[in-house]
């Protein structure tokens, strides 16, 4: 056979070569063209992205490929040698991951929608002033005033943490048990605000008034823990139409109080059909039931948010300086929490692509720095624009002085900062820091020292400051975002 071959000129023979290769393996002749290359072409991009020649090792084991086959076909003694040699003929070059989708992407809808239901409760006092009208107390403000604070102040810390523990029994057993949480929870809340009004000496105006905002703030709870939001809208019309007519003319006080009337009945309708709804829905299988302790921190942060947010509107009332931010401040945060939202989602979204995109710790801290920093930025520049718009339509308003325009922006990042780390599951620090703060601004008011403005400010950058810090070192760890 071997006197019958032809060979090309210059070329030797090659059962020479054959005939010397070691045991175990077959050296492949020098004529023929290196199979290892066309292998290492089909499988560039596994052995680019492998940090390890055992994952290339793996996928030739993978592929059917035995010893024997790949000693007669590429001349190596086994996978691992096969892919020791793979790995050292294809540089790396580890592929960026597709960008995933924003888990945390919203619409600017839904926001504004909560904006807009946050907002309108504020003309119940205006249709209720009738109720509220009579004797002026040493602080210049009307009769029953305190009980009206003390309700909502009851309302605003047992709704805060009603709506968080309505929300874990929504993620741990479904629409059933939010509603049965909020069956019980929303009543009772109802009650002790009411109770709180009556522990006050008021007039019966007040406490009828006092008794409708608790009952209101229970249901509108109720309606947006379980995401009835245009259900609430509608519920307000009534009180929105006599806000529009408070533009043009005062309408009579039988008018205003039968528009709140309807306003208190239509969230409690709405309210009880929804909870009642959700109560015989399907009920999956139920995971452990969370402790009312761990709503604790979100109802303290409410209460201290709820006293600082008090102070910023009756602060200069408190001192007898006269004027203060009153009505516009409160409705500009109030508005402002639309804003404040979606730019919670946002952050959380960009922190998410923070973490993608970070190749060291230091750098996920630097990058979830800006994120954060950027999106607080974002809350405060919405807020400006919405205190100068208020000032400005507010009648007989004007643009507020720019410290009391400082002290309002740092209390929203007090607020801001405190709802982001609640977010993210951390509810003590700003529970703490909030009231904290809170009783720093009790003192000051109560001292005398400075203006409530100027209290405010310093008091109000400080814990902002503390927040953000937290918030800071939060969003730079890993597992924050797991």
């Amino acid at each position: 056979m071997s006197g019958l071959l032809r060979l090309v000129p210059g070329e030797p023979e090659p059962s020479h070569e054959l005939a010397a290769a070691p045991t175990g393996t077959r050296s492949r002749p020098r004529w023929a063209a290196d199979p290892l290359d066309e292998l290492a072409e089909e499988l560039a991009d596994v052995c680019a992205a492998a940090v390890h020649p055992d994952e290339i090792a793996a996928v030739l084991e993978a592929d059917g490929l035995t010893g024997e086959q790949i000693a007669e076909r590429y001349g190596r003694a086994d996978a691992f040698e096969l892919a020791a040699e793979l790995f050292a003929r294809v540089p790396r070059g580890h592929p960026e991951p597709a960008p995933r989708p924003d888990p945390w992407r919203a619409g600017p809808w839904q926001p504004l929608l909560r904006s807009v239901v946050f907002t309108l409760p504020g003309f119940g006092y205006a249709l209720g002033s009738p109720l509220l009208a009579g004797a002026r107390d040493r602080f210049g403000m009307p009769a029953g005033t305190w009980a009206l604070v003390a309700s909502a102040l009851t309302a605003w810390a047992w709704n805060q943490g009603l709506a968080h523990r309505a929300y874990l029994r929504l993620a741990a057993g479904g629409r059933a048990a939010a509603g049965r949480s909020l069956s019980v929870g929303a009543p009772l809340g109802a009650l002790l605000a009411t109770v709180a009004a009556l522990a006050l000496r008021a007039p019966a105006g007040v406490l009828v008034f006092a008794a409708g905002q608790a009952l209101y703030l229970a249901a509108a709870t109720a309606l947006l823990v379980l995401g009835r939001e245009r259900l609430l809208l509608l519920a307000l019309l009534p009180t929105a139409t006599g806000g529009a007519v408070l533009v043009a003319a005062r309408p009579p006080a039988l008018l205003g109080t039968g528009l709140l009337v309807a306003t208190v009945g239509g969230a409690l309708f709405a309210a009880g059909y929804e909870t009642l709804r959700a109560r015989r829905g399907e009920k999956p299988p139920s995971g452990p039931v969370p402790s009312p302790a761990a709503s604790l921190p979100y109802g303290l942060f409410g209460l201290g948010c709820g006293l600082l947010t008090t102070f910023a509107a009756l602060g200069d009332a408190l001192a007898q300086r006269g004027g203060g931010a009153g009505g516009p401040a409160v409705i500009a945060l109030t508005l402002s929490m639309g804003p404040a939202e979606w730019l919670l989602y946002r952050c959380r979204g960009r922190s998410l692509a923070a973490l993608a995109a970070a190749t060291t710790t230091t750098g996920l801290l630097w990058r979830a720095a800006r994120v954060l920093a950027l999106c607080a930025a974002g809350y405060l520049a919405a807020l400006t624009a919405l205190v100068l718009a208020v000032g400005a339509l507010w009648p007989g308003g004007t643009p507020p002085a720019p410290g009391r325009l400082t002290a309002l922006l740092a209390l929203g990042a007090v607020l801001w900062t405190g709802l982001l780390l609640q977010a993210y599951g951390t509810a003590w620090a700003p529970a703490l820091l909030c009231l904290g703060a809170a009783a720093a601004e009790a003192g000051a008011l109560l001292l005398g020292a400075a203006s409530p403005v100027t209290d405010q400010l310093v008091i109000c950058s400080g814990a902002a400051a503390a927040l953000l810090a937290v918030a800071t070192a939060l969003l730079g760890r890993i597992t924050t975002h797991r």
